[in-house]
Order: structure tokens, then C-alpha cells, then sequence
């Protein structure tokens, strides 16, 4: 007697251990190769054996504690898609709360940025790019608004991140884009000065009980030391010989580290410090502007 294997409708309706309803869903129209109007269009579809194999083997792999996003081998975020692996965080929707501030900043102030001449590109710099992001969710914007105005340096401690960021420039066919290896700003030239610096940097205490649920991702990545602060002092410390007089530094953060982080920047002669929330409702990203 042949196996009889569940519909997309049963699927859909089934509680895989407490798997997010979307990965599961995610995953099915992986297997099927069909966009997400199949899910509705089709839902008395039975699968076939193998692709019920093939559903089981991802969700056996996800209960374990692999992200959809590392099963699928990208993730969308902003404007673009990107490739991720283990070496490499998943985008998450908060961060594009950084490219949009950001952006936002360089609309209003683009006339008045150092770097502004038909000969010298404005430069933008990304610390700990992972799979790029942000860098390139920002060279490709500033790019359609500002055609062959901007330049974007993309670094990261992590050989093989940047490999994946590359990757990802090529796949997404942005060019105005360095990458360079390089923990923090030690690869960086002293005489360099950018008019934008931006970065999401470790900063989940290293006793967080929600690392758990993060385990997949790198933990350098993630975990800083000093309650979360230490790599974003150092940045904001370290980012004042790099800054253009007039310069922007935005950071992301903890939720509950708002404060901490606007009185790092207010002692690191930041003015115009303020911090945005996420669409949580979260403190999320702070800004300053460097006076010198």
C-alpha cells in the first residue's frame, strides 16, 4: 500500500515544535520550488516522496537549531538578498532601522559632507561587515541617488564573512565597494577620513539568556564584554581619526542600551546625539556627529 504524505493545507495547520509558522512555510516552497501564492492557490497538493524527505531533513535540521535563513543559504534584507552562512550573522529587519537613519542623514546633509567635489567621491565605511548588509544595501542606494559620488570600504575581522560580502556584491552587482580584512581599524590607513561610519558590532552580554536561541550564528559576532559596550566604546573612541570634521557614527545596539551608548558618544565629542528606535518600539541605533 503506497505511503499516503500530507497536503500543503495539513502542513500548513500542523505544530512543528514551536518552529515559527513562516519558516515552516518558507521551507515547504523551498522544496516545491513554487512562489507563495501556491500556498493558497494549491493547498489540496500532496507532496511527493522525495519532496517530503527533503521537507522532514530541513525540518529536522531547523528543530535542531539552524536558521531557516543558513538552510536556505540567503536572507532578504532592505532593497536586496544576500547569501549567509555559520560564518556570517542573518540580516534582521531592525538593522535596516541603521541603513534607513542613515540614508536619511546623508539626504539631508549631502551638500555640506567634506568629501564634496566632482573629483572626490564621498567615502562611507562599514566595521564588521559580516555578509555585507549593510554596506550594500548603502553603496547600491547612495549609488541610484548620487551616481559615482559615493565609495563604500567594507570590513570585517573574518576572512571567510568577507568572502560571502564579496559574494554578495557580485550577486547584487554593486561596485562603488571595497572590502578590506581587518579587525576594527587596524587595516586602516591614519590619514583616511570618511564622512560616514557606520557599523553593527557585538553587544549581547555574554551571560544573555537569549544567546541560546542564537547559537547557530558566530559568537564573535555577537557577544562583547564590558556589559555588551566594549566594541562600541572602541568605535566610537577609535572612529575620531578616522571621521571627517562634520562626520556621521551610527551604531546599532542592545534594546536596553540607549543611554549608556549616547553618553559614550556625548564623552567622544559627538554632537547631535540621539538614538532611534526599532519597529519594536526598542532603542536601536545612536547617532553623532563628530566636532573635532
Amino acid at each position: 500500500m503506497a505511503t499516503k504524505y500530507p497536503t500543503v493545507n495539513q502542513i500548513k495547520r500542523h505544530d512543528f515544535g514551536g518552529l515559527p509558522a513562516h519558516w515552516v512555510s518558507d521551507w515547504l516552497l523551498q522544496v516545491l520550488q513554487k512562489p507563495a501564492s501556491f500556498l493558497i492557490t494549491d493547498g489540496d497538493y500532496q507532496l511527493s516522496t522525495s519532496e517530503q524527505s527533503d521537507f522532514d531533513a530541513g525540518i529536522s535540521q531547523m528543530q535542531a537549531g539552524t536558521p531557516l535563513a543558513y538552510l536556505i543559504g540567503k536572507q532578504a534584507f532592505w532593497s536586496l538578498e544576500f547569501e549567509v552562512n555559520e560564518h556570517t550573522l542573518i540580516p534582521r529587519p531592525d538593522t535596516e532601522v541603521l541603513v534607513e537613519q542613515v540614508l536619511n542623514w546623508i539626504k539631508i546633509n549631502h551638500q555640506d559632507l567634506p568629501h564634496n567635489s566632482d573629483t572626490q567621491p564621498k567615502q562611507l565605511l562599514d566595521l564588521g561587515t559580516g555578509s555585507g548588509c549593510i554596506a550594500l544595501s548603502l553603496a547600491h542606494e547612495l549609488d541610484n541617488i548620487y551616481p559615482k559620488q559615493w565609495q563604500v570600504t567594507a570590513i570585517d575581522y573574518s576572512k571567510l564573512a568577507l568572502e560571502v560580502a564579496q559574494r554578495n556584491a557580485q550577486r547584487n552587482q554593486v561596485s562603488n565597494i571595497d572590502f578590506t580584512q581587518s579587525d576594527w581599524f587596524s587595516a586602516i590607513k591614519p590619514d583616511c577620513k570618511f564622512d560616514v561610519i557606520v557599523s553593527n558590532p557585538p553587544y549581547i552580554v555574554e551571560n544573555d539568556k537569549h544567546l541560546t536561541k542564537l547559537k547557530a550564528e558566530p559568537l564573535s559576532a555577537l557577544v562583547a564584554t564590558d556589559n555588551g559596550l566594549a566594541d562600541i566604546r572602541q568605535i566610537a573612541e577609535q572612529a575620531r581619526q578616522y571621521l571627517a570634521i562634520g562626520g556621521l557614527l551610527a551604531v546599532e545596539h542592545g534594546f536596553d542600551q540607549g543611554e549608556a551608548v549616547r553618553e559614550i558618544f556625548t564623552t567622544n565629542a559627538y554632537d547631535q546625539v540621539h538614538t532611534v528606535q526599532d519597529y519594536g518600539g526598542n532603542d536601536r541605533v545612536t547617532l553623532g556627529v563628530y566636532r573635532g
